[in-house]
């Protein structure tokens, strides 16, 4: 039994958030969750993607054996492919990503988020994808929330999962809030939009857009990335995304952190702004 609701018949590809990807013949263009039972007859929330999209994950990893199996298992029913691009990682990271069918891009060298991602970006342009989603290693971005980011990717070339929409921010430090608001001004100061959490790695982007602003930063790429794409009037968008902090390991933002940050990033902001 399949339920439509005041939408057009239309075949489209549907990725069940429930489960695997499948395609149903009839579909809704409406935008919102349809209502699909399987031969079980159980309910499966289904959302809209057009035809012939695909959608790659981008994973960075850095000695994530911990979480990283349960993040490629929530991740791979919502997209084509996914890419754990491994960061130099000391520990068995690597071994377990492939166990779960991911496929592995290794660095030799740890570069930083920065320098994995640019990887795992690369690696969907090389192969045709249309969007990549951009979800971390650790665990702190809920794979169930991508279909929500992907239902939106349509109309928009960048898409960032905010915690300030939420109250999730609320648990992060001090030091944490207080550099995420500060590199979130610039942003908005110097590229003239208004978003509130720049420093988010949950994001989804239209992989055209990644061939025109590949970001040269290992360590200030999503301010390099998001200044870029809203000086050249790509569309941003962001949707309030809940991320507890981690719960294993240690995060990278520290007090030293904070203080660097600003002399460090000062030549990623001349470059965009001067000679991009």
């Amino acid at each position: 039994m399949l339920m439509i609701f005041h939408c057009h018949v239309r075949e489209l590809a549907y990725r069940n958030c429930a489960t695997t990807v499948f395609k149903r013949r009839i579909a809704t263009t409406c935008g919102s969750p349809s209502v699909i039972t399987d031969k079980t007859n159980k309910a499966k929330y289904c959302y809209p993607i057009r035809p012939h999209v695909n959608v790659v994950a981008v994973v960075p990893a850095y000695n994530e054996r911990s979480t990283i199996g349960s993040v490629i298992d929530g991740t791979s029913q919502y997209v084509d492919e996914v890419v754990v691009v491994d960061d130099g990682s000391t520990d068995d990271t690597a071994d377990i990503a492939r166990d779960h069918g991911a496929t592995v891009v290794t660095h030799v060298l740890n570069t930083g988020v920065g320098g994995a991602v640019r990887t795992g970006y690369r690696y969907a342009i090389r192969n045709g994808y249309d969007y990549v989603a951009q979800i971390d290693g650790d665990g702190q971005h809920d794979p169930a929330y991508l279909p929500d980011l992907l239902a939106v990717a349509e109309d928009n070339d960048m898409i960032i999962g905010s915690r300030y929409l939420n109250e999730s921010i609320e648990d992060y430090s001090l030091i944490r809030r207080s550099g995420i608001k500060f590199f979130t001004s610039v942003v908005n100061t110097l590229g003239g939009v208004d978003i509130t959490d720049v420093t988010s790695g949950f994001r989804i982007y239209r992989v055209s857009m990644l061939e025109e602003i590949l970001h040269r930063s290992n360590k200030h790429w999503a301010v390099e990335q998001t200044l870029q794409a809203a000086n050249s009037d790509y569309r941003i968008r962001e949707l309030s995304i809940e991320m507890p902090t981690r719960e294993e390991g240690a995060s990278q933002f520290d007090i030293e952190t904070f203080i660097m940050y600003p002399i460090r990033m000062a030549d990623t902001i001349v470059r965009v702004l001067m000679f991009r």
